[in-house]
């Protein structure tokens, strides 16, 4: 690769780091706390792509020789395409395709023995909290008050009801795992595949230890800023 195809992937990358800093699309890929460092980052590979721009610049372009150096200048400069697509295209959150495909959250209560949930008003929560609370003794601490849980569809593989999911991540979307819940007792069809839902309703115990939300009120709502727990 030459040495302008090298600056200007340099600098296409930190624009690239930039924009999804600047316009808060990052926190589809990374945790939201990080977006500061995305943005330092972005802005000194932009000075640094710049530079070996106006470098490279400054020396003329090299032709290619006799021994066709030209072919592998051309191929370096390919490289560019994939950086140009993320630079104009912003690819979407992971969504349900990959909650199939990729590692679930344990349902497991973690060693904790959680507290009673009080009484007299619903309670918002995180799916991964209901997920564990439901694997302590046999959801106990739910009782019959009523929580609130928002999640992405992605559907029941026996058909009954359908699922939501939340992705947990520790770093990035690479780390990801998902926490899931069954969803039963809503009327009408299912929201599409993806839609983003709040559900409240009760817990209920299922047969095959899966964590099941027995649903009063459903209310398809806006993803997130962040989609991540």
């Amino acid at each position: 690769m030459t040495e302008d195809a090298r600056a200007t992937t340099v600098l296409l990358v930190g624009a690239m780091m930039v924009r999804l800093a600047l316009s808060g699309a990052y926190a589809k890929y990374i945790r939201t706390g990080m977006g500061d460092v995305l943005l330092i980052a972005g802005i000194l590979l932009v000075v640094l792509g710049l530079i070996g721009v106006a470098r490279s610049l400054g020396f003329g372009r090299r032709t290619g020789d006799a021994h066709g150096h030209d072919h592998g200048d051309r191929a370096g400069w390919l490289l560019l395409g994939p950086v140009l697509a993320l630079l104009l295209v912003t690819p979407p959150a992971l969504g349900s395709f990959g909650v199939g495909r990729s590692a679930a959250v344990a349902v497991s209560s973690s060693g904790r023995t959680f507290d009673s949930l009080p009484a007299g008003r619903t309670v918002p929560m995180t799916l991964l909290e209901f997920d564990e609370r439901a694997a302590d003794h046999g959801g106990a601490s739910f009782g019959a008050t009523p929580v609130r849980l928002t999640g992405f569809v992605t559907p029941a593989s026996d058909r009954t009801g359908f699922r939501i999911a939340r992705y947990q991540i520790a770093c990035c979307a690479a780390d990801a795992v998902a926490a899931v819940v069954r969803v039963t007792g809503t009327t009408g069809r299912s929201p599409i595949r993806d839609q983003w839902v709040t559900v409240t309703g009760t817990f209920q115990r299922a047969a095959d230890g899966v964590p099941e939300l027995r649903a009063t009120s459903l209310t398809e709502v806006p993803a997130p800023r962040d989609p991540y727990e």
